[in-house]
């Protein structure tokens, strides 16, 4: 947090090390708020690793506010008996050094006594902080930022005792107020959770109706006719690549795609870069992309990626994204033949790639590409149920982004007191 100056700093309220907080909060690094800051089990464990026994969290358990009980080891008693003393309590907080340093976790009732293998733990002073304030102000901007600033090694960054017991905290003078912004953020993060939860569970939806509709397994009701195999080049008006060209990139008004921008069923030009009009008139018409022309990447990381043409305004393609323009006579249903892509055929568009470090697909290749296909108004049918789906997911990602931002916001103000709960 930028300080501010001493004149600007409102009634009530006073300028810290850790920024401008109310005057009748403290800050203390964290060591003094602790009754012991300590490593887990550091020792070899390999050897005491059963199928059952006592529980040992590692750092890639810890994640911000909970721990991911889903991959759990466990160490014979024997072997944890001599560790007796680093056994967790309820309440505790795991601080991962590894992997995402600073990230932090709360011990809950049900793994009291468990362990923990290279972790830090942290066991507060019961009386005077409350373990949820602390685990939610540790993992705020302020902490991470905090642990970012001081990582130590190499090729793996990891945070260390030290910089943990440094960690400067802001805290409110009661634990009811403390206690009262930790559950005010924890059910932020419940239902952060739970839309996460039901956004998997609706991408697992469509992913299972394209496997069955795509492949024609399960039948639209009023629909039996026969799939029949179709070549690209039969379905299409127009099959062809952008221009080799290198463009003196000047900030122009003119988008110039490339494969970058093509992502798995995804089309998203905002960090494309810009060519002048000169530029862009010079290697326009080789394709003169069109609202709904599918585009296809040829070479590199992502090809085989395909995506609908979304932008209703002209634009440039690379030599590395392929534009496919279907005849409305034989194929008039663009987001079915992208779903068809993009899923049920990426083991056909696979099997026709050349190269070894590089993947290509040559335009030739692109022709001749064959996949099953129903007649029109079955393709209409089923786009439109997977484009409907597609919807429901993409409101419901915004909705969850928007949650996360909520949950920021409250931080900000909670963290720094803007915003008293207890008064």
């Amino acid at each position: 947090m930028k300080p501010l100056r001493r004149d600007s700093v409102p009634a009530g309220y006073k300028q810290t090390e850790v920024g401008v907080i109310p005057k009748d909060w403290d800050v203390k690094p964290l060591h003094s708020l602790a009754d012991r800051i300590m490593v887990g089990i550091a020792s070899a464990a390999t050897h005491a690793y059963r199928d059952r026994g006592v529980v040992m969290f590692r750092n890639q358990n810890i994640k911000p506010g909970y721990l991911d009980d889903s991959d759990l080891l466990y160490i014979t008693e024997d072997y944890e008996r001599t560790f007796k003393n680093k056994r967790l309590k309820a309440g505790d907080l795991l601080t991962a050094r590894t992997g995402y340093p600073g990230t932090t976790s709360i011990v809950p009732t049900q793994y009291e006594g468990a362990q923990s293998f290279t972790t830090l733990i942290t066991r507060p002073r019961r009386e005077v902080v409350d373990s949820g304030y602390l685990c939610v102000f540790i993992n705020s901007e302020a902490g991470q930022t905090y642990f970012e600033q001081n990582q130590i090694g190499g090729g793996q960054k990891n945070v260390n005792a030290g910089s943990l017991k440094n960690l400067l905290i802001a805290f409110p003078p009661t634990k009811a107020e403390q206690g009262a912004i930790a559950e005010a953020l924890s059910d932020a993060d419940a239902l952060i959770e739970s839309l996460e939860q039901l956004l998997t569970k609706k991408r697992q939806l469509k992913q299972g109706a394209m496997q069955e509709l795509l492949t024609g397994k399960n039948r639209l009701p009023g629909f039996s006719g026969e799939w029949e195999v179709k070549a690209l080049c039969d379905v299409c008006v127009k099959i062809q690549d952008g221009t080799h060209f290198s463009p003196t990139i000047r900030g122009g008004k003119y988008f110039y795609i490339t494969s970058k921008n093509i992502g798995f069923g995804t089309f998203d030009a905002k960090d494309a870069p810009r060519i002048d009009e000169d530029q862009h008139r010079a290697i326009y018409r080789r394709c003169d992309p069109k609202p709904g022309d599918l585009l296809l990447t040829k070479d590199g990381a992502s090809t085989g990626n395909a995506a609908l043409n979304t932008l209703d305004e002209e634009f440039s393609l690379l030599s590395s994204v392929a534009l496919l323009r279907f005849d409305p006579e034989v194929h008039d249903a663009p987001y079915f033949l992208q779903q068809i892509l993009s899923h049920a055929g990426q083991t056909h568009i696979k099997d026709q790639m050349s190269g070894n470090a590089i993947t290509r697909l040559t335009l030739a290749k692109i022709n001749r590409l064959r996949f099953p296909v129903c007649e029109i108004l079955e393709q209409r049918a089923i786009a439109s149920i997977l484009s409907d789906m597609d919807a429901e997911i993409a409101a419901l990602e915004a909705k969850l982004a928007k949650a996360r931002q909520l949950k920021q916001g409250m931080m900000q103000e909670l963290l720094t007191g803007r915003i008293r709960l207890i008064n």
